[in-house]
């Protein structure tokens, strides 16, 4: 099977960003996506261009165009967010996003009638009815097929990073998983999810996506679901690996270091270097790793097997990549990344509210809303 890859506009950016909707005095989930979504339609249009329908009725995504600077993309989630709000506000609906909703039930969440996801519940049954997750996923453009495979093996070094900053499920049905990201392992259930195989041609994921196909375990290249992937059509690498994040400000801060990333990846190619490359086991434990411990988890480093603090490496890398968030005019959302260590990542907070509350999970949601609606995350420590 050939699979054409389209270039796009080299380090272009775009964001996805999947959405929760609550009620407002009970914090359990609401299954008016349809509601919404009819009233923000643009009157002739069949949906929105900027806010879609998902698998569950509970949610929506809202996503950005394909931008050059960080801080357009966040200007565009921001305008479609406006727009919900103000379409939600009446109904008693909140927003927010997080790697999973802390206490309501899967087993009552309403599925979206399309055959799509109607087909996808019937083939994977209870693990498909599990996946009350949410998450960000970002694009960034590439100029060059030959590209996509070297940059997808290099970004693999760094998704147990990506996956610490924003892990935020550690509740899962009421219960503390004890997990940083209990999203991360509940999503790799799904078939054609999770970690992505390191294919070294081209000639070998067309390989596999023809088997895929043959075999009936997809339909669309879309249904595969990896922590990171090619985009064909849309000429990019997406990064699927992050939770859900709570604040416009997190969301800015993870596309920026994902797109300095991609950004540093394609200038190493251009001047003729071998990017990075972690064996497959390195990789599958550095996600475990993330997924459990969080911002604490110590990560695998090389085929050595040095390993580090997560942050420890963070800071470096900030450091390092500097010179080329000022090249794509992204320095100031990429020295967010570092604010999110300072406040602590969404699990860290959603934990010391519980303890702060006696163990109330409804004050868990109550200021995820709060920190939706003020777009900046809340220290646990004011």
């Amino acid at each position: 099977m050939r699979i054409d890859f389209t270039p796009s506009a080299r380090s272009t950016v775009g964001a996805e960003w999947e959405l929760a909707l609550v009620d407002r005095r009970s914090g359990e989930l609401r299954s008016v996506a349809e509601k919404l979504l009819e009233a923000v339609r643009p009157e002739g249009a069949c949906e929105h261009p900027r806010i879609k329908q998902e698998l569950l009725l509970n949610t929506i995504e809202v996503i950005s165009g394909a931008r050059r600077a960080v801080a357009e993309v966040k200007a565009d989630l921001a305008a479609a967010l406006d727009e919900v709000h103000r379409v939600a506000d009446p109904l008693g609906v909140e927003l927010f996003s997080a790697g999973s909703h802390p206490f309501s039930s899967w087993y009552r969440q309403k599925v979206t009638d399309e055959e799509r996801y109607a087909k996808l519940i019937d083939r994977t049954r209870w693990w498909g009815r599990q996946m009350l997750i949410y998450g960000v996923h970002v694009h960034v453009g590439l100029d060059h097929r030959d590209k996509v495979l070297p940059v997808l093996d290099a970004l693999l070094c760094h998704a147990p990073h990506l996956q610490a900053l924003s892990a935020s499920s550690p509740y899962w049905s009421g219960e503390d998983t004890g997990y940083a990201s209990n999203r991360a392992l509940m999503f790799q259930q799904l078939p054609t999810a999770g970690l992505p195989f390191q294919f070294r041609e081209w000639a070998e994921l067309e390989h596999y996506v023809d088997d895929m196909f043959t075999t009936g375990v997809i339909d669309s290249f879309s249904e595969i679901r990896w922590d990171i992937r090619p985009a064909p059509h849309f000429g990019t690498i997406e990064t699927r690996v992050c939770d859900g994040l709570p604040t416009l400000h997190e969301v800015g801060a993870i596309t920026a270091l994902t797109q300095c990333l991609v950004e540093d990846f394609s200038t190493r190619l251009d001047r003729g270097e071998t990017l990075p490359v972690l064996p497959p086991w390195h990789v599958q434990e550095n996600k475990w790793r993330a997924a459990r411990y969080g911002t604490d988890a110590i990560v695998i480093l090389d085929a050595a097997g040095r390993e580090r603090l997560v942050t420890d490496d963070l800071a470096d890398l900030l450091e390092r990549l500097e010179p080329v968030a000022r090249r794509l005019d992204c320095a100031r959302e990429l020295g967010d990344v570092a604010e999110i260590l300072r406040v602590g990542a969404s699990y860290q907070r959603q934990r010391a509210v519980a303890k702060s509350y006696d163990g109330s999970l409804k004050a868990v949601v109550a200021s995820l809303v709060a920190e939706m609606r003020d777009g900046v995350p809340h220290s646990p420590h004011s």
